[in-house]
């Protein structure tokens, strides 16, 4: 039970029993059914038509004191069960079975009675058959006496063994024909004996029988009485003590808490072969008391074990709540605060002392209540968790704008019952912060790639048309048009970075590099490529080779174009000095293939997996390398095949050299196709 559960007010026994009246009644007569295997009884239990008035009577004697009892109502009780012709077991074990019906309701409701209600309530069944047998003390005198000795025994709460021993003790001062008596425990698999008086006390003590071995092991398992006529001779007596005591009748039962097994008992006798009908009744009392008892020590001892195992518990949960940078609370059906970490309390401007048992709106203030308790009775109605909400308030820790990511959880106990509702807080401002400065410096970035890629078009044509102006005059020497090449190869490979820049800053700004379709040749588009990038690189040898007639199909030209121009200025730029880079074509039923193959070093297996990602080179950067570029080429062959919806591979070795392949559909492919 948690710490606000013992803070509430304690049941008096009455209250209990008035509260739980008709429950009881119920929880009764299903331990009535259960005792008789759920089979219907040739009689009535005598209690059924008077258990209403005598729970309400035991109520008023808790209350009130034992004064307050009906005896009226105890002697009606009395002739019922003479006319029903029940005998002293059967009566016995009826309150027996209110008692523990008692004890169990109060088990499962878990509710902490005031000091000295439980056993004032005790007191009060053991007066009730006390009394009720009163009117046979003629017949059943030494019953009785038994009986009211045995509750005796039980007043000053003694620990397992003593009162075990005193139970057994009334038993041997009541029955003279019973020398020895002891209960055997249930201990794994094994009975022990914890408890004897009589004969040989102390050898038996401590001995062990296994459950099914030996008279009393098989009677356990069976869960029934066993009779042996004479202890001293049969092999099934395991318990050598006995057989060496001369013992002859000896006769065991059961300890049941219900349907679980709790141990055994037994008496013997040296004198007499058999016990008669009212010491074995007697025992049957002694020993359904001592049962009873046993299941309430078990019990208590359960019940203060699971007190020290929560007291840990708690304490850990406390510690773990303090030391967890996140803040933790638990809040129950009507939204009060149970469980709060100082994290969490901070947070909502108040101490964790101030939270416990205040509700939501107590403590938390402005327009934050309201969407938070949303959430917490969302999770209440449907019993889903609500994660990820954002809560932007004032921070009243640091000052300034505040940022918090909640999630909302149903805690439940073991069996399912919803219990409340957990919560955790995290601190996200920073986390904000940095998300928005990073988002604007790409912002930033990209805008500015976009601007300079614009702006540095013009002065470009205006280097690239001078220069070829400056090819066309006859009269240059051989310096002033090597120099005039270098200006047209240096603005050529400036318009594709420009181009590249462009393009890179179209996809990653949202609008996507634009693509408009129409039906072209590719083998002219490829050819005008290479032409082109010919005369600025006439010292390398360029070559198409075409295989198939048909090579028509719907594309941009402009970016076929762009795609060519890449791959062959990249094959160029890591091909071996003079080598040819090849270029070839090939029509498919529905795709144009383009390959483009260079002789050169392979490319580095670890750059494979990021060769297409923007500012990542096919080589690693080298000291002195004059091929530097942004790493953006093949991005934008990337990008532009997939537009296309085509597809893009590479295949390099130090045999083969390098080839980029490029599937070109002729036709835009249906939606959902994916490019082999």
């Amino acid at each position: 039970m948690d710490e606000h559960a013992r803070s509430e007010p304690r049941l008096s026994g009455a209250e209990f029993l008035r509260a739980n009246h008709d429950v009881l009644l119920t929880d009764w007569q299903q331990a009535v059914l259960e005792h008789l295997g759920h089979k219907v009884p040739a009689r009535q239990p005598w209690l059924i038509d008077h258990l209403p008035e005598l729970l309400s009577s035991l109520a008023d004697a808790v209350e009130h004191g034992p004064e307050a009892l009906d005896e009226r109502l105890e002697m009606v009780h009395t002739v019922a069960r003479l006319d029903e012709g029940f005998d002293l077991g059967e009566v016995a074990h009826e309150y027996a079975l209110l008692r523990r019906c008692i004890l169990h309701r109060l088990e499962t409701q878990g509710q902490w009675l005031r000091s000295g209600d439980l056993t004032r309530m005790e007191v009060m069944l053991d007066r009730l058959v006390t009394r009720t047998m009163t009117f046979f003390w003629e017949m059943k005198q030494r019953i009785l006496q038994t009986l009211d000795r045995m509750a005796e025994a039980t007043l000053d709460d003694p620990d397992m063994e003593t009162l075990l021993e005193r139970l057994l003790t009334r038993l041997m001062e009541a029955a003279l024909t019973v020398n020895t008596a002891a209960v055997m425990m249930l201990e794994g698999d094994e009975l022990v004996v914890r408890a004897a008086v009589g004969l040989v006390t102390d050898e038996v003590k401590g001995l062990r029988v296994s459950v099914g071995q030996g008279v009393s092991g098989l009677a356990a398992l069976e869960r029934r009485p066993f009779f042996v006529r004479s202890a001293s001779t049969d092999p099934r007596v395991l318990l050598e003590p006995l057989r060496r005591a001369g013992l002859r009748a000896l006769y065991g039962l059961p300890l049941m808490d219900g349907e679980r097994l709790l141990g055994m008992a037994y008496m013997g006798s040296r004198t007499a072969f058999a016990f008669s009908d009212s010491d074995v009744r007697l025992f049957h009392a002694v020993t359904e008391r001592a049962s009873g008892h046993i299941a309430q020590a078990e019990l208590h001892a359960r019940e203060h074990a699971a007190r020290k195992e929560a007291e840990r518990s708690l304490a850990l949960l406390d510690s773990m709540l303090e030391a967890a940078p996140v803040g933790i609370a638990f809040q129950d059906h009507e939204l009060r605060y149970l469980r709060i970490n100082s994290t969490l309390a901070r947070i909502n401007g108040h101490s964790v002392e101030e939270h416990r048992g205040r509700t939501l709106h107590e403590m938390v203030s402005g327009g934050v209540a309201g969407p938070v308790e949303q959430s917490l009775r969302q999770v209440l109605e449907t019993g889903r968790p609500v994660r990820d909400a954002l809560i932007e308030a004032p921070d009243p820790v640091h000052g300034g704008p505040g940022a918090w990511r909640a999630d909302y959880f149903p805690v439940r106990t073991p069996g399912g019952v919803l219990l409340g509702v957990g919560v955790t807080v995290v601190d996200i401002a920073d986390h904000k912060r940095a998300e928005a400065a990073l988002q604007q410096a790409i912002d930033f970035r990209e805008e500015l790639i976009a601007v300079l890629g614009h702006d540095l078009r013009n002065p470009l044509h205006a280097v690239n048309a001078s220069a070829f102006m400056l090819g066309k005059v006859p009269d240059l020497d051989t310096t002033a048009r090597r120099s005039v090449d270098r200006i047209r190869k240096a603005t050529a490979r400036m318009t594709r970075m420009i181009n590249d820049i462009l393009d890179f800053a179209r996809s990653r700004l949202g609008g996507g590099i634009p693509v408009t379709r129409q039906r072209v040749n590719m083998v002219e588009l490829c050819q005008g490529v290479l032409d082109e990038l010919q005369v600025v690189y006439p010292e390398r040898p360029l070559t198409l080779e075409v295989s198939g007639d048909d090579l028509w199909g719907e594309w941009d030209p402009d970016r076929v174009t762009q795609v060519l121009g890449n791959l062959v200025v990249n094959a160029l730029q890591h091909a071996r000095n003079d080598t040819p880079v090849l270029t070839t074509l090939t029509a498919e039923v529905t795709d144009v293939v383009m390959r483009v193959c260079n002789e050169g070093d392979p490319i580095p297996e670890e750059l494979l997996p990021h060769l297409f990602d923007p500012f990542k080179g096919s080589r690693q950067p080298e000291q002195g390398n004059k091929h530097r570029s942004l790493g953006l080429g093949l991005y934008i062959v990337s990008e532009i095949v997939q537009v296309h919806q085509g597809s893009v591979r590479v295949e390099t070795g130090p045999e083969q050299g390098t080839i980029f392949t490029v599937r070109w559909p002729r036709v835009p492919p249906p939606r959902g196709y994916l490019p082999p």
